[in-house]
């Protein structure tokens, strides 16, 4: 909506709105509102897919046993977790032994660059992999939280262009036997989801701590799984059933897509 001028000049802006640099009163530009701190954040995601080859499953299973250790001096990182998977990359129970993660919040796009091209952590994934999918993301929507951690949006919806989704839930002990049993349903959905190009589930605890990556055509396909079918019924008996103590939704934009994941490549 576009501020009448005359209406600022009347109702000069409240305490906390920011003025645009040099822009004066010469026009609507010179009175916005302040952003939530989350909206200001230039936050980056770096999202790790890795199938270990078979000499190297020891080194793969040790990136999710020391969690963040190997990375905390890692330049503009602030929140990450490593991750393990479902067999062959799926969401079930069994846990596969080959097949893990890495997500990674930067402050600033230059700081997940740098990550991406120069660490050794990348570097001993593409070592040890004979599998890895790395992409670049920024939020477009986000809400909740993981681990008590945000995410800041820093990016527009690209119409019609690729859109890449992560949900994430910590799951009640009571409630984990009603959630599984409603999971493979969803699942052999997702599989099959038109416009659907991956889908990963991953997992920081067993059973309880789960999360779901997956890429998509465009935003039309990924909200004709969402709203329709096994993925709806979840949504609902978990909205009825109080499964999860905390959650996340984000949305992203792709800035790199690049390697390969379950034989297709990218980029």
């Amino acid at each position: 909506m576009v501020t009448d001028m005359n209406t600022v000049l009347r109702n000069p802006p409240p305490a906390g709105t920011v003025r645009t640099p040099g822009a004066g009163a010469q026009g609507p530009a010179a009175a916005r509102p302040a952003a939530p701190a989350a909206l200001q954040r230039d936050d980056v995601v770096v999202l790790l897919l890795a199938a270990m080859r078979p000499g190297a499953l020891a080194w793969g299973w040790s990136r999710v046993v020391l969690r963040d250790k190997p990375l905390r001096q890692v330049p503009g990182l602030q929140f990450v977790k490593a991750l393990g998977s479902g067999f062959e990359g799926g969401f079930g129970v069994k846990p596969s032994l080959d097949r893990s993660g890495l997500f990674a919040l930067f402050r600033g796009e230059a700081a997940a660059d740098a990550f991406i091209e120069q660490s050794a952590t990348v570097a001993g994934y593409r070592a040890h992999a004979r599998e890895l999918f790395v992409a670049k993301l920024r939020a477009t929507s986000s809400r909740g939280r993981w681990s008590g951690q945000d995410m800041g949006v820093s990016a527009q919806p690209m119409p019609g262009g690729p859109v890449a989704a992560l949900t994430r839930a910590s799951i009640k002990l009571g409630k984990s036997p009603t959630f599984w049993r409603l999971a493979p349903a969803a699942q052999v959905d997702l599989e099959s989801a038109s416009g659907c190009q991956l889908a990963v589930g991953l997992g920081e605890a067993p059973l309880l701590r789960q999360a779901t990556f997956s890429v998509w055509d465009n935003v039309a396909a990924m909200d004709a799984y969402a709203r329709s079918g096994a993925h709806m019924r979840a949504i609902q008996a978990s909205v009825k059933n109080g499964f999860f103590s905390e959650t996340m939704f984000v949305r992203f934009v792709p800035l790199l897509m690049q390697g390969q994941w379950k034989g297709r490549s990218y980029g």
